[in-house]
């Protein structure tokens, strides 16, 4: 056990307890399971070291971003789980009442995260609608990780959310570029916080998204 508890040495300082590493590896392990049915997720990224390091650490370290003690949290195309699953995991060690709203349009992974919420006891509500679908949407925090492209996601969160406060997404290689040109388009404040998993890539913290007048 504290060779897998030394494998999350990186986020230490996010207040991951040895709860939250069992329920971690948990997670891995019905993952891995899942996927010799369907492809819940890539089968080059399957392997344990690869899911925690790629998937379930790179997906914790958003809860830096994160106001723990507002009620809602939105994960659009929350596909496997990721950033959404590993949020609720820390949220429910510590002990935090925040509910994560999963959105997957696919039944079959819908259906995988309802079973993992179940197995987990996590505080979670999974939908399995497309986003793009529903409006009058409120949540205190969008998150999102792989789902969209930066212009598609900020159009969806301005046209179909009445009320947000934080949009939170992973920021890949070419981040910087495109974040350079959406600001043509879109005026919006915005944080960084570079990965913990990647020199390459960051985390933003957006709010007050608007759109330009030209």
């Amino acid at each position: 056990m504290d060779e897998i508890l030394d494998k999350y040495n990186i986020i230490n300082h996010l207040n991951v307890s040895r709860e939250t590493c069992l329920d971690f590896e948990r997670y891995i392990s019905m993952i891995q399971e899942k996927n010799h049915e369907i492809n819940i997720i890539s089968k080059k990224t399957s392997k344990n070291n690869i899911i925690r390091d790629r998937h379930i650490i790179d997906s914790a370290q958003i809860v830096d971003f994160i106001d723990l003690n507002t009620n809602t949290t939105c994960d659009l195309g929350a596909g496997a789980g990721f950033p959404g699953i590993v949020l609720a995991i820390m949220i429910k060690n510590l002990n935090k009442k925040m509910k994560i709203k999963l959105f997957e349009k696919s039944y079959h992974k819908s259906v995988f995260l309802e079973e993992v919420s179940e197995k987990l006891n996590l505080n979670t509500e999974v939908l399995q609608k497309d986003i793009f679908e529903i409006k009058k949407l409120k949540s205190e925090n969008i998150i999102s990780r792989a789902f969209k492209p930066l212009p598609i996601i900020l159009k969806l969160v301005h046209e179909n959310f009445n009320h947000y406060e934080n949009l939170i997404l992973f920021m890949g290689k070419s981040g910087k570029k495109i974040l350079k040109d959406v600001l043509q388009e879109w005026e919006f404040d915005y944080r960084e916080k570079k990965s913990l998993t990647n020199e390459d890539s960051f985390l933003i913290k957006i709010k007050n998204i608007r759109k330009k007048i030209n």
